[in-house]
């Protein structure tokens, strides 16, 4: 069962910001010849890449809630030009909008199993995903759904 990671997504406001800050990315790799992916620079080094690469994606979490979700493709660490250990993040270019589903603050990133994971949107129901965003965060504050 895939592993995943979850992150407080700082910059973004919306899911439209988020997609349009990865369509950037997408594209800066594309000029340099490689796939279209983004990828996310952290600290952090996860421990336990392979349970993460079996499938495993790198949830964000917007205003306060896990909102949408990217593939992880691969997991690479480097130094960086300060001798500091860094673990670059390579995510799928489709950002996958999932359940609302409540996160308090935390620095870095965290593991999330995949039995804490909210489904994806598109998982949840015909017409889920045609309801106004406020909409959809009130009936999931009330756990409706």
């Amino acid at each position: 069962m895939a592993l995943h990671l979850i992150k407080l997504c700082v910059g973004a406001d919306t899911i439209d910001d988020l997609r349009e800050w990865v369509s950037e990315r997408s594209l800066i790799a594309m000029a340099a010849g490689m796939e279209a992916h983004s990828s996310h620079i952290t600290r952090m080094i996860p421990k336990r890449d392979q349970e993460l690469l079996d499938g495993g994606s790198l949830y964000w979490v917007i205003k306060g809630q896990v909102q949408a979700r990217q593939r992880l493709l691969d997991i690479k660490t480097f130094t960086d030009v300060d001798g500091i250990s860094r673990c670059e993040l390579v995510l799928g270019p489709e950002v996958i909008e999932t359940a609302f589903q409540p996160r308090r603050a935390f620095q870095g990133w965290r593991y999330l199993t995949a039995e804490d994971a909210p489904r994806d949107l598109g998982n949840m129901g015909e017409g889920t995903a045609d309801l106004p965003m406020e909409l959809r965060r009130e009936l999931a504050e009330l756990g409706l759904l």
